[in-house]
């Protein structure tokens, strides 16, 4: 029995393990979708927007290391999908993206929603290829699934909707490609450079990121050996932070004090497996070991003395047999010591007193962490949810943590969060939702109940972009184009069939967030917290410190003298 194109894609992703594919229905897709239809090994799972398809799928990707698949229709259908595939991309999870098109025929006619996704999808994938021939699509296809595998990146197959209908004469592709690729071994030259560096050094602190993933022993080893405190990117947190000796928390904009002065006061820093993105958190003075599997991040960031191309576990394995154990652990202990002090101001600043408001998102945080499963996957949104996230939540080994934490998008969090939960059923599945994020793509709190997924939405409202106003600020601007007027979102939760909470005070947000966990089926908590709360990088620059004392003083002049009192409550200099 003659099949056609759209029939050989759809078996041939079952047999990569594709269990289902996120997108909107539209007629360039209707060989797609009804090959999906009439196949009881796959799903369709309907969204309302696309660039929630493309998000679900990373966050799928993310979770299993597996091909994840999305699809958009012709033209503004597949545009939607940019911005998901973006932080797919910048991330390095596998997905493929099906983009549909125009009738083949009546390409570069300007006909009716033509678009050239070839050129449009070219900088936010390692594979994009319009099929142009029915005969084209089986090599076509299995170059796009072994790109998205091999290079941890984006494909994107651009499929007219008459060629995906038309017989040819093909059987589904079976693919010989691992999921996870071997991993590179330095050269034996490079591994006793880096370990003559490590053994010659007084002062060594490690930079660690998502690269660590599988590393983690090694990790912990070359710490010890090496006496050397573990700052950790935000990327790695799920993989670094729990159960962690050496551990000193995070710096850049989301860190606090005590990553930042480790790294400040080595004199040799080891950058592994991270392309931590922001040069001026960087020490100036420390001569800098990087490893990382790409070798087009090495030196990116900032000057290096030395760059390993290779995988982190395989790199320390080799390097920690050629160690000295450091006797003098001063740095270590002062900087463990730094981090005990900055972890009790930032649990100080945590605090919920009965009728006191409002409340402190950190508070809210805080009670995430305490009251989530042990097993629980968290979802935060760009801006202060993540720096609550970065400060707050805690990691054992078994908790994840999706965000767009690379690409830096807004609304990311609903959509990930739906891909965790087709990915996990059995698992809690939490956002950590700014309003401004929430409200972007709201309208997928629908799918929530169409789906039938139990995601748990905890809202952090405080009628603002609140991380863009900090900005400003340090900017020395008054903020402006920053409010946001919004509708009591657990109103709209319950309009959408969903179990609706809110909480104004802070002994409300226990209860109500036990009530949230244990309700069976989707549900949202918005909690209304402060606005002026300030989540301050761990060091002030100087023209930031300008840049505040100039807001400052123009708040007093424009009559917001209010706002500055506020800003001084909550330890703005602290």
């Amino acid at each position: 029995m003659s099949k056609n194109v759209s029939e050989i894609v759809v078996e041939s992703l079952v047999l990569a393990g594709v269990r289902r594919i996120y997108g909107i229905a539209g007629d360039s897709l209707n060989g797609i979708t009804e090959s999906i239809r009439t196949n009881e090994d796959i799903d369709w799972i309907s969204v309302r927007h696309e660039e929630v398809a493309a998000f679900a799928a990373g966050a799928e990707a993310h979770l299993t290391q597996r091909i994840a698949v999305c699809a958009g229709s012709c033209g503004p259908g597949n545009l939607h999908l940019i911005n998901g595939l973006y932080d797919a991309h910048r991330s390095r999870v596998p997905v493929l993206a099906i983009a549909a098109h125009i009738p083949s025929r009546e390409i570069g006619s300007r006909y009716f929603q033509e678009t050239h996704p070839e050129s449009i999808f070219r900088e936010c994938s390692d594979y994009c290829e319009l099929i142009s021939h029915v005969d084209q699509m089986p090599r076509a296809l299995t170059l796009a699934i072994n790109s998205a595998i091999s290079n941890r990146g984006v494909s994107v197959l651009i499929l007219p909707g008459d060629i995906a209908l038309q017989v040819i004469d093909a059987e589904p592709i079976t693919l010989q490609l691992p999921h996870l690729p071997p991993g590179i071994t330095p050269s034996e030259g490079d591994i006793n450079q880096m370990a003559e560096a490590i053994n010659s050094a007084r002062r060594v602190t490690i930079l660690a990121g998502a690269g660590c993933a599988a590393a983690r022993a090694e990790l912990l080893e070359l710490a010890d050996l090496a006496a050397a405190p573990i700052v950790h990117a935000m990327r790695g947190k799920e993989y670094i932070e729990y159960d962690n000796p050496f551990d000193v928390g995070m710096t850049g904009l989301l860190g606090f004090s005590s990553g930042y002065r480790a790294m400040e006061s080595c004199d040799t820093l080891l950058v592994l497996g991270t392309d931590f993105p922001y040069q001026q958190f960087y020490p100036k003075r420390a001569k800098v070991i990087q490893v990382d599997i790409r070798g087009d991040q090495i030196g990116r960031r900032t000057k290096v003395d030395l760059g390993i191309v290779g995988e982190v576990g395989l790199t320390l394995r080799a390097v920690n047999h050629q160690l000295q154990r450091k006797s003098n652990r001063k740095h270590l202990d002062n900087a463990l010591k730094n981090y005990q002090e900055a972890r009790k101001n930032l649990d100080d600043l945590a605090v919920g007193t009965p009728g006191k408001t409002p409340i402190h998102p950190q508070f809210v945080a805080k009670k995430i962490n305490e009251l989530a499963a042990d097993n629980a996957i968290f979802c935060c949104d760009v801006g202060t949810p993540t720096v609550w996230a970065a400060r707050y939540l805690r990691m054992n080994g078994v908790r994840r943590l999706l965000g767009s934490f690379n690409h830096g998008s807004m609304a990311n969090a609903l959509p990930q969060a739906i891909g965790a939960q087709l990915t996990h059923p059995d698992r809690q599945v939490i956002t950590l939702s700014g309003d401004g994020g929430l409200a972007m793509l709201m309208g997928d709190m629908l799918t929530l109940k169409q789906v039938k997924l139990p995601v748990k939405i905890v809202v952090f409202k405080n009628n603002s972009l609140g991380f863009v106003e900090l900005e400003m600020k340090a900017a020395g601007l008054i903020d402006f184009a920053t409010d946001l007027e919004n509708p009591n979102f657990g109103s709209v939760a319950e309009a959408c069939g969903m179990l609706g909470l809110s909480a104004t005070l802070p002994e409300h947000v226990e209860p109500m967030l036990i009530e949230l966990f244990e309700h069976n089926g989707p549900g949202l908590l918005e909690v209304e917290v402060n606005r002026q709360e300030l989540s301050m990088p761990p060091a002030l620059t100087a023209e930031q410190i300008k840049g505040f004392t100039l807001y400052m003083l123009k708040a007093v002049m424009s009559g917001r003298g209010d706002e500055v009192i506020d800003l001084a409550k909550n330890q703005l200099f602290r």
